[in-house]
């Protein structure tokens, strides 16, 4: 696996549903939290929380391949997957911590916006070289796993 920016979240009981697994629609809400602390590492949280850039999502695909349960570990790789004018690709694939497979795939399609008047804008250079570069070897460990 190519070195990218990794984030630890445990699963909480409440985050499961009957059948004793992550519920479907909590990988939408580990995504944004991921992301947002890919994009704290990316030194981009002041500019896209309080400065001229908001982003907003346009479309996300998940593919699921095997569950996560209650008090298990998650490791959310992300890195960028396509940079287009006005938008931007990040991918996220969470895996159960220590282990190769991956459990779910997101790819989730972000459009940059101007963040007084929410219209679309296109991505200066300086914000498509950050993601470009993304950061790769960086970790957050919200789990207290390492």
């Amino acid at each position: 696996m190519t070195e990218c920016f990794r984030y630890y979240l445990r699963v909480r009981y409440g985050e499961c549903d009957a059948q004793k697994v992550v519920f479907n629609a909590r990988y939408g809400e580990y995504v944004d939290l991921a992301v947002t602390e890919f994009l704290r590492a990316l030194g981009l949280r002041e500019v896209m929380i309080s400065g001229t850039y908001d982003y907003q999502v346009l479309k996300q695909t998940t593919e699921w391949k095997a569950s996560a349960r209650f008090d298990q570990v998650l490791e959310a790789s992300v890195y960028g997957k396509h940079l287009g004018n006005t938008s931007f690709s990040l991918a996220t694939d969470f895996r159960i911590a220590g282990e190769d497979a991956v459990i779910v795939a997101v790819e989730t399609v972000y459009i940059l916006m101007d963040a007084k008047t929410l219209t679309k804008r296109s991505l200066p250079p300086d914000l498509r070289a950050t993601l470009e570069r993304g950061a790769p070897g960086k970790t957050i460990d919200h789990a207290a796993y390492r």
